[in-house]
C-alpha cells in the first residue's frame, strides 16, 4: 500500500519503504504525538524518533521492524515527546541523543542519561544509513531535526515541533519566533528541494514544495 502518513492514536502504523530504510509512523498519547521508527534494510539497526508516550505501543512498533533498538533521538525537551523514553530505554538498552541545549532538561525530566549531545551538522547512523542533524532553534533552544537523503537524491526531514504544514512551531515571544523562522528558512528551505518530505511531531506530513509559497505569510503574521 502507498504511504500516506495519516495515522491516529490506537490505529495501525503507516509504512514507507525506501531503498535503504523502512520508515514507520504511529501516533500516541493524548496530544497525538507522532513517533517514527527507522529501520536499516541492510543490517536491521533501528532508530526511534521521539519516544513520546504509550511505551507498550512503541515496543510493539519495534516488533514490526527487527525488534532491536539502537538509538532514540528526542527532538526537543517538551515532556509530550519523551514520556515513554525511560520505559523504552529500560527494556531495550538503547542509547539516547538530543540537541545539546535541551539535553540536560530531558535528562532531568526523564532520569535518563543523554549519551549523545547533538549540534547542527552532526550525523547519526542507523545501520548503513546516515542522517544529518539540523538545529532549528526557537521552539526550544535545543530543538533538532534529522535529515536523511536517499541514494537517488530525495530528502526526508523529521522536524519535531519546529515545522508543520502551515507554519513553524509555537514560540515564546518575537525573538524566539525570529530565530526559528530564520533557521527554518536558512537551514531547511534554502538547503533542500521542494520534493523534500516533512515528517512533523504532530499531525499530517507535508513537503517543502507545498509550504514554500507561504513563507512570506508566516513571516508577516509572526507565528
Amino acid at each position: 500500500m502507498t504511504y500516506t502518513g495519516d495515522v491516529r492514536v490506537g490505529g495501525p502504523s503507516d509504512l514507507r519503504m525506501l531503498d535503504e530504510l523502512e520508515i514507520r509512523k504511529t501516533a500516541v498519547g493524548p496530544m497525538q504525538n507522532n513517533t517514527y521508527l527507522l529501520t536499516c534494510r541492510v543490517v536491521g539497526a533501528q532508530l526511534l524518533v521521539d519516544a513520546a508516550d504509550d511505551p507498550d505501543r512503541l515496543l510493539a512498533l519495534l516488533q514490526e521492524g527487527t525488534t532491536q533498538l539502537d538509538l532514540v533521538v528526542t527532538t526537543h525537551r517538551h515532556a509530550d515527546h519523551s514520556r515513554a523514553l525511560a520505559s523504552v530505554v529500560a527494556v531495550t538498552g538503547a542509547r539516547v541523543a538530543a540537541g545539546a541545549d535541551d539535553a540536560d532538561a530531558i535528562a532531568e525530566a526523564t532520569d535518563i542519561a543523554v549519551t549523545q549531545r547533538l549540534h547542527d551538522g552532526d550525523t547519526v547512523r542507523v545501520g548503513n544509513a546516515t542522517l544529518t542533524v539540523v538545529a532549528l532553534r526557537g521552539h526550544t533552544p535545543g530543538s533538532v531535526a534529522l535529515a536523511y537523503r536517499e541514494p537517488g537524491g530525495r530528502a526526508h526531514l523529521f522536524t519535531g515541533d519546529s515545522l508543520f504544514p502551515g507554519g513553524v512551531g509555537a514560540t515564546q515571544g518575537p525573538e524566539a519566533f525570529e530565530q526559528l523562522y530564520r533557521d527554518v528558512v536558512e537551514r531547511v528551505f534554502d538547503r533542500f528541494d521542494d520534493d523534500t518530505w516533512i515528517y512533523p511531531g504532530h499531525g499530517r506530513d507535508t513537503t517543502l514544495g507545498a509550504e514554500r509559497a507561504q513563507l512570506p505569510e508566516w513571516r508577516s503574521r509572526g507565528w
